[in-house]
C-alpha cells in the first residue's frame, strides 16, 4: 500500500485497528474465549455431520503444524490431529465426507518422551489447551522453532522466556452458557471452528476462584428461571459470564453479559452469589443484543460494588474495567514489560509514544525512565481509566489523548516535533499500513512492537525494514502456557 492513502481509508481502517485491540488477545490466542463468530445450532450441525463415514485406523504421527497440531499421511493426503506428538503410535476415527477428512484422537499406542503425564480429563481440557499434551519442554522448543522460523528474516530470536509455573495463571474468564440435547444448562467453550458447546468446569490455566464462581452461577440459574439465550430463537437470557480476578489485589469482578436489561430478581441474585462467594467485590450485567462476534455488549449497569477492580503490574496500581484491555498472565506481562522497557534503552530523557495505550499500562511502567510519555487511544471509556490510573500512581510525566494514534503522529510530524521511541501493541491481526505509514511518517528513533501473533508482526517488522529501520532485538515470551500462542518483543532502530 502506497504511504500516500486517503484520509477516509487511513482513519477507517486505523480505527478498525484500534477497536480491534480492546476486544482481543484475552485469549488468548486463538479463536479466544472472548471473540464469537456467527453460530451454527445443534440441528445445523448435526445435518453437516449427516452422511459422514466414520472407521477407526492406526496412525503415526510425522511432525506438527503451527497451531501444534499432529500430522499423519492418510490415502495420500496429509491430516491433521489434535493432541498427537511426532513419533507417537495412535488409533484415530477417521470422518469422511466426499473430500473432506477429519480425524480425531482415540487413544496413544506408543507415546512420546514429550508427552506430558496427564491424561485429557472428563473436563475436555484440550479445547482450550491446544498443548496441554505436551510436556514444558517439549512446549519450549515447539515455540522457540515457530518463533526462530518466522523471525529468521530479521536474525536470531533470544531465548523463550518460560514461567516457571505455567498453571492457573489468566485473570480473566469468560464462559458462554447453552442447552445440551437433554435441555440442560452447560457452561463451556466452543469446539474449533464452530459454536457447539464444549462443557467445561475448570482448567488448568484459569483461575480456579473464576471456574468455581462460573459453576456455582450455572446451578443457580435454575431457581432464578434464568434461561441460557440463544440466537437462533431469539429466546433465553444469559449468554455469557466473565470473571476478572485481581492476582494481587485478589479483588474479582462478574460480569453477566445478557440479551436483555430486564432481569427478574436481580437483588435476590445478587445476595445469593455474594453469599456462597464473599470474595467478589463487584457484579455487573452487561447488556448485548447484538448479533455480532463480541462478548460484550455497549450498555452496562453495575449491580454491586464499585463496577471496577484494581491489582498491581510493576509496582503500579491499575483500575480495570469490565471492558479493559489488561493482559491475561500477570506474572509473565511483568517480565515482558521489563523487556519490552529495557529494549527501548530508555535513559531518563527520552519522549515516548503508548500508541493505543488502553489503560495506560506500559505507558506508565516506562514514565519511570522517561521524560515525557504521551499514551494514544480512540476509546474514550479507557482514556479515562488511563488518565485515572496516571493519578492514580502520581505519574506527572504522562498524558493521555483520545483520537487515532496514527492519525496524532502524523499531526505531529507535520508541526516538526519529533519523539525518541514508540511503543506498539496491537491485535493478532497486526497493524495496517495506514498506520505503520504515519509511524514511518513521524519516524522516532525507535520502535517497540509487541505482538502475540509472530505471523502479522513479522508481516509488519518486514515493511518497516523496507522503510528505513534494522530489527535489532528479538526476545519471545511465553505469556500463553499450554496454548500455542506466544508473544513476542522485537526492538527497530531508524538507519
Amino acid at each position: 500500500m502506497a504511504k500516500q492513502k486517503k484520509q477516509r481509508y487511513k482513519t477507517s481502517k486505523n480505527k478498525k485497528y484500534q477497536s480491534e485491540k480492546q476486544n482481543s488477545k484475552q485469549s488468548h490466542p486463538r479463536k479466544s474465549q472472548e471473540t464469537v463468530t456467527p453460530k451454527a445450532n445443534n440441528r445445523s450441525i448435526n445435518k453437516k455431520n449427516h452422511g459422514q463415514r466414520k472407521s477407526t485406523i492406526e496412525v503415526t504421527c510425522t511432525g506438527l503444524t503451527s497451531e501444534g497440531k499432529g500430522i499423519v499421511q492418510w490415502e495420500g493426503k496429509q491430516v491433521e490431529v489434535a493432541h498427537l506428538l511426532p513419533g507417537e503410535k495412535a488409533e484415530v476415527t477417521v470422518s469422511k465426507k466426499g473430500r473432506f477428512v477429519k480425524m480425531e484422537l482415540k487413544r496413544v499406542i506408543t507415546p512420546s518422551e514429550d508427552r506430558a503425564n496427564r491424561p485429557l480429563s472428563h473436563d475436555n481440557e484440550g479445547v482450550g489447551c491446544q498443548l496441554y499434551h505436551m510436556n514444558e519442554r517439549a512446549q519450549e522448543r515447539f515455540k522457540q522453532k515457530l518463533i526462530d522460523k518466522q523471525m529468521k528474516t530479521f536474525g536470531k530470536p533470544k531465548p523463550i522466556l518460560t514461567m516457571e509455573q505455567p498453571y492457573y495463571y489468566r485473570n480473566k474468564n469468560v464462559m458462554t452458557f447453552g442447552l445440551d440435547n437433554k435441555r440442560q444448562i452447560i457452561s463451556g467453550l466452543y469446539a474449533e471452528n464452530s459454536h457447539q458447546i464444549i462443557p467445561m468446569e475448570s482448567s488448568i490455566i484459569h483461575d480456579p476462584k473464576a471456574d468455581e464462581i462460573i459453576q456455582t452461577i450455572k446451578g443457580m440459574m435454575k431457581s432464578f428461571k434464568m434461561q441460557p439465550y440463544n440466537e437462533d430463537t431469539g429466546r433465553g437470557f444469559l449468554r455469557h459470564v466473565l470473571i476478572r480476578v485481581g492476582k494481587k489485589s485478589g479483588e474479582i469482578m462478574v460480569v453477566l453479559v445478557s440479551a436483555s436489561s430486564v432481569f427478574k430478581g436481580k437483588n435476590n441474585f445478587v445476595k445469593a452469589l455474594r453469599k456462597t462467594h464473599p470474595e467478589i467485590t463487584t457484579i455487573l450485567l452487561n447488556i448485548n443484543d447484538r448479533n455480532d462476534s463480541m462478548v460484550l455488549g455497549n450498555q452496562e449497569k453495575v449491580l454491586y460494588g464499585k463496577g471496577t477492580i484494581t491489582d498491581t503490574l510493576c509496582g503500579l496500581e491499575f483500575e480495570i474495567s469490565a471492558k479493559s484491555f489488561y493482559q491475561i498472565n500477570p506474572v509473565q506481562t511483568e517480565r515482558l514489560y521489563t523487556r519490552a522497557i529495557e529494549m527501548a534503552e530508555l535513559t531518563g530523557d527520552q519522549s515516548v509514544i503508548d500508541a493505543y495505550c488502553g489503560i495506560g499500562t506500559i505507558g506508565l511502567v516506562a514514565s519511570e525512565r522517561a521524560d515525557k510519555v504521551i499514551g494514544v487511544e480512540l476509546n474514550k471509556g479507557a482514556v479515562r481509566d488511563a488518565i485515572r490510573n496516571s493519578k492514580r500512581n502520581g505519574v506527572k510525566n504522562a498524558r493521555f489523548y483520545q483520537g487515532d494514534a496514527g492519525e496524532f503522529m502524523v499531526q505531529m510530524a507535520q508541526r516538526g516535533e519529533h519523539v525518541d521511541v514508540v511503543f506498539m501493541d496491537p491485535p493478532r491481526s497486526g497493524s495496517d499500513k495506514a498506520f505503520l505509514s504515519s509511524l514511518v511518517t513521524l519516524k522516532p528513533k525507535r520502535i517497540v512492537y509487541i505482538s502475540c501473533n509472530p505471523e502479522t508482526q513479522a508481516r509488519d517488522l518486514n515493511y518497516l525494514v523496507k522503510n528505513g529501520y534494522k530489527v535489532r532485538e528479538i526476545q519471545p515470551v511465553d505469556m500463553f502456557p499450554q496454548t500455542n500462542h506466544i508473544e513476542c518483543v522485537a526492538a527497530l532502530d531508524v538507519i
